[in-house]
């Protein structure tokens, strides 16, 4: 099959979205199929050059195409009946009005994908911008959803908030398929022995993990409260890795000083490839105690590298966690973080290591890509 996802930008550097469609790419071409894109990229990005898959980038960088992309339109029109079925990521941007001017009423089998971009926690952050997403949903995402053959989500909870929060519900079939990540590179071994931190990075000392985009949803001013908070409790330290807003990331470089932890902080900014890949197999946990997180693609890749997990109860696949004691599960506020972070640090190194089995057994049952690929190409079969 020959499947085309229709997404704004294919930027690694933008987080959830692009890497999910980059794996699902991988995951397609292991099971014999095709994966194509058509993006508001320019066609010179250097992400658009690098990606495996090939990419239609029909932006042109100007303001147009955020309020009228006309390329796009024009180009899904002609092509979209090439393809066996048609996946829309998100929501609420440029690329969701090129599908919903070229797809419903067409012949062309689609599902959209909204990748947590329902969840109710965005309308009590930005109530005055969760208005006008209100008209825009009568206008332009309720009509697509309605017409696709199946509206995906990433677990359960997302569904059910998805359908108790927006009116007009009425008439989307809905489709839990999970979401994953690929498996770690074949050169690297998720069973070997721990090789140690990197050079230059915790100076032989074991280290907590966040590793993630930069952004005030992901609760790391909670993080560096807590981490301040029990550090009577381990050696670890933390490593912040990922991309972000610098004056954002200059405010938490300042509170931790102002909280004394500042010389325990490593800040590498975004890593990729094997760097990536082996922070997260060596590291003690990974943490993410978001204020909302529909699904964590981070959290499953720490899984695949059978790695513990910490994460908040806002993160939609915390149930799976506390299920396969895969990790622990706290609230998005300082004093449960804290209890989190001090029970991890108190816990035996054969607790550790039953969680991290638990880790890689619930990757392969229920975030390997392959599999939420199948279910996938499953709607349009």
């Amino acid at each position: 099959m020959k499947i085309l996802h229709v997404v704004a930008d294919c930027n690694p550097a933008m987080g959830g979205i692009s890497e999910g469609v980059l794996r699902l790419g991988e995951a397609y071409r292991a099971l014999g199929h095709e994966q194509h894109l058509l993006t508001l990229d320019r066609p010179g990005d250097p992400w658009v050059i690098a990606h495996p898959s090939p990419i239609a980038a029909m932006g042109s960088g100007g303001i147009g195409d955020r309020v009228y992309p006309r390329r796009a339109i024009a180009w899904l029109q002609a092509n979209a009946s090439q393809y066996d079925g048609i996946i829309v990521d998100g929501l609420w941007n440029a690329a969701t009005l090129t599908a919903r001017l070229a797809l419903p009423g067409s012949a062309s089998a689609y599902a959209v994908f909204p990748h947590g971009m329902l969840d109710p926690w965005f309308r009590q952050l930005q109530p005055v911008k969760e208005r006008v997403k209100r008209l825009a949903f009568r206008a332009n995402e309720g009509p697509l959803l309605r017409a696709a053959r199946a509206v995906l989500f990433t677990s359960e909870q997302e569904r059910v908030l998805a359908r108790e929060s927006w009116p007009g519900w009425r008439g989307i079939t809905e489709k839990v398929v999970g979401f994953g990540a690929g498996e770690p590179p074949q050169s690297f071994h998720v069973s070997g022995a721990k090789s140690g931190p990197m050079p230059g990075i915790m100076e032989g000392q074991p280290y907590l993990l966040f590793m993630s985009r930069i952004h005030p949803k992901k609760g790391l001013d909670i993080l560096l409260q807590a981490y301040a908070a029990s550090r009577a409790a381990h050696t670890h330290r933390l490593v912040i890795a990922g991309p972000g807003d610098p004056a954002y990331i200059d405010r938490l470089v300042q509170q931790a000083r102002c909280l004394g932890i500042a010389d325990r902080i490593h800040w590498p900014g975004m890593v990729t490839g094997e760097t990536k890949w082996q922070l997260l197999r060596d590291c003690a946990a990974l943490t993410l105690v978001s204020h909302q997180e529909n699904f964590g693609v981070v959290v499953a890749e720490a899984c695949a590298c059978g790695t513990p997990v910490i994460v908040s109860d806002q993160v939609n696949i915390h149930a799976d966690i506390a299920a396969a004691s895969a990790g622990l599960v706290c609230s998005p506020d300082p004093r449960s973080a804290t209890a989190a972070l001090d029970r991890f640090a108190r816990s035996s190194e054969g607790e550790r290591a039953a969680m991290a089995k638990n880790a890689r057994q619930l990757y392969e049952d229920r975030y390997a890509m392959t599999s939420v690929a199948r279910r996938v190409l499953e709607i349009f079969q």
